[in-house]
């Protein structure tokens, strides 16, 4: 009885999927890792082997297998990732997948093991990119099928949630996924304003965090920043992050000689918040965006896009403004730059705000909870 409570998990053995990942959905996986071990579990993690080379799973003493799963439909590459994935998890108790391309894998895999299949749990961290089509709507089936096919759909925001419920999710549960708590910043503000280049110079610093994709709208923070570059003193944007509209955005940067400078992926986020006074988030969606709970914990204002799960996790911490307006962006960032009082007032707001939310140590034990909910105790047969 003593064990069941202290390690509720022992002898199961969990495998944890993935596809492509470079940012939240590794992060996350990565953070409750030694709590699920802590809990008595044998983890692995399956994914593509470059996830491990950047999060370094097994540094928790998860085991790790490589299966090819991508970001993008790719039928003949899931084929095979089903099939290898299949194999890697056959001995596993519970197989629980992150995100929907490793759900779309991961449940093609549960109805080819038929009668042997293991519970499936699906946590959902992104919402379907806009757009319409053919392939619109071969994701828009695949998002249906997969959300189908799990026992359990845990959703990072209420809107994730209410879709998956629309789509027929056998049960959903809204499952918060807290931000790992940022090292403590290594140089001072000075410091790192002036590797920006910014020596002696006073003008603001409006950081960006996040993967260069459509998803995060940095299309319309450059049309924003194209508007500051008309006046006296334009802030200086940093955006930290790589992907694949890299070279498009840089050479809308160089063609409009626009103020603003791409850092590539960084390592020292809470070094670059330290020396920001406004961080920004001009998203088109967002779950419970991972750059909002680094902003508001630290301190640093926060203006961020009306989308998502956005208003639920920020309250009244944060100054928000419509998706793709880069007028109501660039007017928001201005008048909290403009604004000692109202920079102070939402700096303030944000370490409150934060500790309202649920830490990783309660994301994990959730998590414990659901698995034991789907296994049943130790030598049981589950649910």
């Amino acid at each position: 009885m003593a064990e069941q409570q202290e390690r509720p998990l022992a002898g199961r053995r969990v495998a944890e999927v993935l596809a492509t990942s470079t940012g939240g959905v590794g992060t996350h996986l990565r953070s409750v890792l030694p709590s699920l071990g802590a809990a008595g579990a044998a983890v692995r993690v399956c994914g593509p082997q470059a996830t491990e080379k950047l999060f370094g799973f097994t540094g928790t003493g998860a085991a790790f297998r490589p299966v090819g799963i991508s970001a993008g439909l790719a039928p003949l590459a899931d084929l095979r990732a089903v099939l290898v994935l299949r194999r890697v998890t056959a001995g596993a108790d519970l197989v629980h997948a992150h995100g929907l391309r490793a759900g779309l894998v991961a449940a093609a895999a549960r109805r080819l093991a038929g009668e042997r299949a293991q519970p499936l749990v699906l946590t959902l961290h992104n919402a379907l990119p806009e757009g319409g089509g053919l392939r619109r709507r071969a994701l828009q089936a695949a998002e249906a099928a997969t959300i189908r096919g799990a026992d359990m759909v845990l959703a990072a925001s209420a809107d994730l949630a209410a879709n998956a419920r629309r789509l027929g999710a056998r049960d959903v549960r809204v499952a918060p996924v807290s931000a790992p708590a940022l090292p403590v910043a290594r140089r001072s503000r000075a410091e790192v304003r002036r590797e920006l280049g910014l020596h002696g110079d006073t003008r603001p610093v409006v950081v960006a965090v996040g993967r260069l994709h459509p998803q995060k709208g940095y299309d319309v923070l450059l049309a924003a920043a194209a508007r500051w570059a008309a006046e006296p003193v334009a802030p200086l944007v940093v955006i930290a992050g790589a992907g694949p509209l890299h070279d498009a955005l840089a050479e809308q940067v160089r063609a409009q000689e626009l103020p603003v400078r791409l850092l590539g992926r960084r390592t020292d986020v809470a070094d670059l918040l330290g020396a920001a006074d406004v961080c920004v988030l001009p998203s088109v969606w967002e779950a419970r965006s991972l750059t909002a709970q680094e902003a508001l914990r630290a301190g640093i204002p926060l203006v961020a896009t009306r989308v998502g799960g956005i208003p639920e996790l920020v309250g009244t911490a944060a100054d928000l403004v419509p998706a793709g307006d880069p007028v109501a962006l660039a007017d928001a960032v201005t008048a909290v730059l403009g604004d000692p009082v109202r920079s102070a007032r939402l700096a303030a707001a944000g370490p409150r705000r934060a500790a309202e939310w649920p830490d990783e140590a309660a994301t994990a034990r959730q998590l414990v909870a659901v698995y034991r909910e789907l296994l049943g105790p130790p030598g049981g047969p589950g649910r």
